[in-house]
């Protein structure tokens, strides 16, 4: 019996050295603020401005976490609302995309080439070109103060990246699939809810991470813009607002912001799970 061929290391042991070490690299510039910012976080204030400084605190605790739940009113409101923004923002994006980058992948129609286009020159403008024509619309409309005035944008800036990026996606399931649906006589949406649906739900997954990342990021832009009561404050600009008033308490300051984004980091990591998980299966089942 014939044994089967060795595999070769395509890599020398000094290479894998040298690729790991330039990882630990990147990931050490990467992650070091994060780092210092949770010591910071654990510091009494007293250790922040001590000189030689330390990096690693004498005597740490979280009382920092403790204490600015009751130094920032409203902290918990905060959160929510940026929770809240982000994932109505996500829902509607992905509603909205889906049917729209399923278009762009299976159909061939006029304008198709231009619109992509568009959508990807969309994505070159940044928001704070448009925040006055928004305000002056957002005014119109009677929205200002409202969820609305950080959702209608945040939608908006987020739908062409997500149609290219699902569009992308769908390419790559084959056109067999939608061509054995027709022949069965079922139509265009119901193809795409039964058959393309279930196969494209890692990419969907994609978008739908990229997009909660992209709204949860740009809120203090237009919350600071479009919004002035407090009910409607996003983290980001409850903090601005709060911090921004009297001498600023580092501690607390970077307690509050881990607290802040634990909501988001604990949604993207099930999500990535679930992403993981589905990567590899293929378009077409047994």
């Amino acid at each position: 019996m014939k044994e089967p061929p060795i595999l070769i290391n395509r890599y020398k042991w000094y290479e894998i050295v040298g690729i790991y070490c330039g990882i630990a690299v990147f990931l050490t510039f990467v992650l070091s603020p994060f780092v210092e910012g949770f010591l910071v976080s654990l510091k009494p204030l007293s250790q922040l401005f001590s000189s030689p400084y330390r990096f690693w605190p004498e005597n740490g605790s979280f009382e920092a976490y403790r204490t600015m739940w009751v130094s920032v009113p409203g902290f918990g409101w905060y959160i929510f609302n940026s929770f809240f923004i982000s994932g109505i923002v996500t829902c509607i994006v992905l509603v909205l995309v889906v049917p729209a980058a399923y278009a762009f992948a299976r159909f061939e129609f006029r304008g198709r080439g231009p619109l992509l286009g568009a959508f990807l020159a969309v994505n070159m403008f940044s928001g704070a070109v448009l925040l006055i024509p928004l305000f002056r619309l957002m005014r119109t409309f009677g929205v200002l103060n409202t969820y609305l005035a950080m959702i209608v944008p945040g939608v908006a800036f987020l739908i062409p990246s997500a149609i290219w990026l699902l569009r992308t996606y769908m390419m790559r399931i084959p056109k067999e699939l939608d061509e054995a649906a027709y022949v069965d006589g079922a139509s265009h949406f119901y193809t795409l809810r039964r058959v393309i649906l279930p196969i494209a739900m890692p990419g969907i997954t994609v978008v739908a991470i990229t997009t909660f990342i992209g709204s949860y990021a740009q809120q203090f832009i237009f919350a600071l813009t479009f919004n002035s009561k407090s009910e409607y404050m996003p983290l980001p600009v409850g903090l601005f607002a709060y911090f921004g008033r009297q001498e600023v308490i580092w501690n607390e300051l970077m307690a509050a912001s881990f607290v802040g984004i634990a909501p988001a980091m604990i949604v993207i990591f099930f999500l990535q799970r679930y992403l993981v998980s589905g990567l590899t299966a293929g378009a077409v089942k047994q």
